[in-house]
């Protein structure tokens, strides 16, 4: 089974990594675990011309990279093998896109994040996953 598990670096990440940790026995045999994180990106316009493309790169990087320490860190803990990657663009759409493009079988996500704007039962992250895939969804509280 093709596990991924959408990373921000929130509290909620965790729980939902130590959930699957918790429960590899519903699975058959050991899942492949996918890790991705998703980045808004810096709108077009002056600010982005101004800072140059290199810089934005290594902002990206560095922002994944500090988003996906603590996954990475926890799956290691557990000797658990994983892929890790990042995506720039619309947060449930790379969600999605990479769901179907690696053929995942389920998505695992914290149900809130480090967004600005939370809904107050379930994060709008979640919410716009649930809204565009097919495939099914773990959310963990």
């Amino acid at each position: 089974m093709k596990i991924l598990i959408a990373v921000d670096g929130s509290p909620y990440t965790a729980k939902a990594i130590k959930h699957v940790v918790a429960h590899l026995d519903w699975f058959r045999g050991e899942p492949e675990l996918h890790l991705l994180h998703v980045k808004l990106p810096i709108p077009p316009g002056r600010s982005r011309a101004f800072l140059g493309e290199e810089a934005i790169k290594r902002y990206y990087d560095e922002e994944a990279r500090d988003a996906l320490t603590s996954a990475e860190k926890l799956l290691r803990k557990h000797e658990l093998p994983y892929v890790a990657s990042y995506k720039v663009g619309e947060v449930a759409e790379e969600i999605r896109d990479y769901a179907k493009k690696h053929k995942i079988d389920m998505i695992v996500m914290g149900s809130h994040g480090h967004g600005a704007l939370q809904n107050l039962v379930m994060g709008s992250i979640a919410t716009k996953v649930l809204a565009c895939t097919s495939v099914p969804v773990l959310i963990v509280r």
